[in-house]
């Protein structure tokens, strides 16, 4: 009866932002016809700014047809895997689109990956084709994989010819030692091979709905390596989905600010396929240095910028952001990890743009719900399901059970931007997808108006006493406090208790905070049993290569301790 009851009248229809429609058409089709399409509105604009150096959208869409044709003439064939061991730079955009283009499927590769993690990447995906820059520090980790893995050969991009003179001719000079050396031989495919063929790709038949365009890899609901296979109808389907949710981007008018690593997947849509479906321009800077972000913004005016809670927290926290005129921005989107209320705050005041929260998964191509950027923000809220896009709430004892308004149970996504399944895992595959619902393993609600509310994830529960406490709600009881610039709460062996809880602080500059302190402050806020009863104050918090406070790396650290002897 309730399942019924949600699906004949989603409550969220009435809190729709104007001029967006749920029911709204979500067009199938090859995510290349996403740059196409800009190229045939946009040509003259400009498509990339990196590092100064501009591209239009007709040279972009020129480089992405020749880069094509010429991995073609390569052999590549339609299904192919091929990987980019890339950080941000005009290279990830071409090739992105010009491996689908040809008929082959993105492998995206994190370029801090341990070659231990590289190699296991390369040998579950497929991977016999890689890209990469001629720089040591990523070169010299994939020479090693010819050797070791199935990978036969790399295609290697010049750092140099992505700059504007004179960085271009100055690079090579004031970064000898960071150039690698290139053996001369078949397994090297210098990107001038490619762009040598000069022509237009063969024309390659893609059914969207069931052809993979990108091999995405995450831990999933279970924490285990996997390839979530987005295809082209996920992918374009959640770029467009996107653009929606910002209705009062103007095409061919926008910028957007690139500076959360491309590779991951939400980059992947918020940045760059999102900038080309509006034909923003991206600026694209290859990592996160917090002044060069200020100054960009200042000097290049964005108007758009996603990102994850760190970054904006950096920034609001900035000693000398008053300096800075970051007027421009309009609307940003955090996604990654829960943003703290007064992070969201802090930021909308030092910019007087608009933050909200947006939520998704790998699995999802990733974006699945927002708040409105014009409408209701509801505090601690995911947002609203975007277009075409269901959450339903399912009970943790009975799977199958769809709950009613205001009940915790497991947030589960259906929409067209949900997974095809994972690469060569039917099993995990079947645990996540059922009955046509992506099982995210976030604990969550909704309420009257369908805001939906995360309270947890299910394997970040910590089980205390009997009870169950929800890390979330703690950390945002504890980022009130001043002193508070970062944290984490996380389950900690407890042999009384099972787990009990540990916050990892990092202050506030200029701050200090104790045990005692901090006790004092929570016990209005929280239960007992939630107040922390470990605290551990850091320099730093550990984070993800996209700036996100990594609760696992801290956990990593707690084992390594209890298995040595002494610690």
């Amino acid at each position: 009866m309730v399942e019924a009851a949600l699906r004949e009248s989603p409550p969220w229809e009435r809190k729709y932002p104007p001029g967006i429609d749920w029911h709204a058409e979500i067009p199938k089709k090859p995510v290349w016809h996403l740059l196409d399409e800009a190229v045939a509105r946009h040509g003259s604009r400009p498509c990339v700014d990196f590092l100064d150096r501009r591209y239009t959208y007709a040279e972009i869409g020129a480089l992405v047809d020749r880069v094509a044709r010429g991995l073609q003439d390569l052999g590549l064939a339609k299904g192919d895997r091929v990987g980019l061991f890339l950080p941000n730079t005009p290279y990830f955009v071409i090739f992105f689109h010009a491996i689908l283009k040809a008929g082959g499927i993105v492998v995206n590769f994190n370029p801090l990956y341990a070659e231990r993690e590289l190699s296991k990447q390369i040998e579950d995906s497929g991977t016999d084709l890689m890209v990469t820059l001629d720089l040591r520090m990523l070169y010299d980790k994939l020479a090693r994989m010819l050797h070791e893995t199935r990978l036969r050969r790399i295609v290697v991009c010049p750092m140099a010819d992505a700059l504007p003179w004179p960085k271009n001719w100055l690079f090579p000079l004031a970064k000898r030692r960071d150039l690698a050396r290139i053996p001369r031989d078949e397994r090297h495919i210098p990107l001038a091979r490619l762009l040598a063929s000069g022509g237009r790709p063969s024309p390659v038949t893609v059914d969207p709905e069931e052809d993979v365009a990108v091999l995405q890899y995450t831990g999933g609901t279970t924490g285990l390596p996997k390839g979530a296979m987005l295809t082209h109808a996920n992918i374009t389907a959640n770029t467009i989905q996107s653009a929606m949710w910002f209705a009062k981007a103007e095409p061919g008018q926008e910028r957007v600010l690139g500076v959360i690593p491309l590779f991951h997947v939400f980059a992947m849509t918020t940045v760059m396929n999102l900038a080309i479906a509006v034909g923003a321009e991206m600026i694209l800077l290859p990592r996160f240095e917090l002044d060069q972000v200020m100054r960009t913004i200042q000097a290049k005016r964005p108007t758009l910028f996603p990102a994850v809670p760190t970054i904006y927290t950096a920034i609001a926290n900035h000693r000398d952001a008053d300096r800075y005129d970051l007027s421009s921005i309009k609307f940003c989107v955090s996604g990654g990890a829960p943003l703290p209320v007064e992070v969201k705050a802090a930021f909308e005041k030092r910019t007087g743009c608009v933050l909200v929260e947006g939520y998704g998964l790998t699995e999802s191509s990733p974006v699945a719900t927002a708040n409105p950027i014009e409408g209701e923000n509801k505090t601690g809220s995911i947002g609203l399901p975007l277009p075409g896009t269901r959450i339903e709430i399912l009970s943790l004892e009975d799977r199958g059970r769809v709950l009613g308004i205001g009940e915790r149970g497991e947030v589960c996504i259906r929409g067209p931007q949900v997974m095809k399944g994972y690469w060569n895992q039917s099993g995990e595959t079947a645990v996540a997808l059922v009955d046509g619902r992506l099982h995210t393993g976030d604990v969550g609600y909704m309420d009257e108006d369908g805001y939906t509310f995360i309270v947890d994830r299910i394997k970040d529960l910590i089980l205390c006493g009997g009870y169950n406490v929800y890390p979330r709600n703690i950390e945002e009881a504890v980022y009130l406090h001043p002193a508070v610039a970062e944290c984490v709460v996380a389950g900690v062996p407890d042999r009384y208790r099972g787990q009990t809880v540990k916050a990892y602080v990092k202050l506030a500059e200029g701050h200090s905070l104790t045990k005692e302190d901090l006790d004092a402050f929570l016990r209005d806020k929280l239960s007992p049993i939630e107040i922390p009863k470990l605290l551990e104050i850091r320099e730093e918090l550990p984070k993800t290569m996209i700036g996100k406070l990594s609760r696992k790396a801290l956990l990593d650290e707690e084992e390594a301790r209890r298995d040595t002897p002494g610690a």
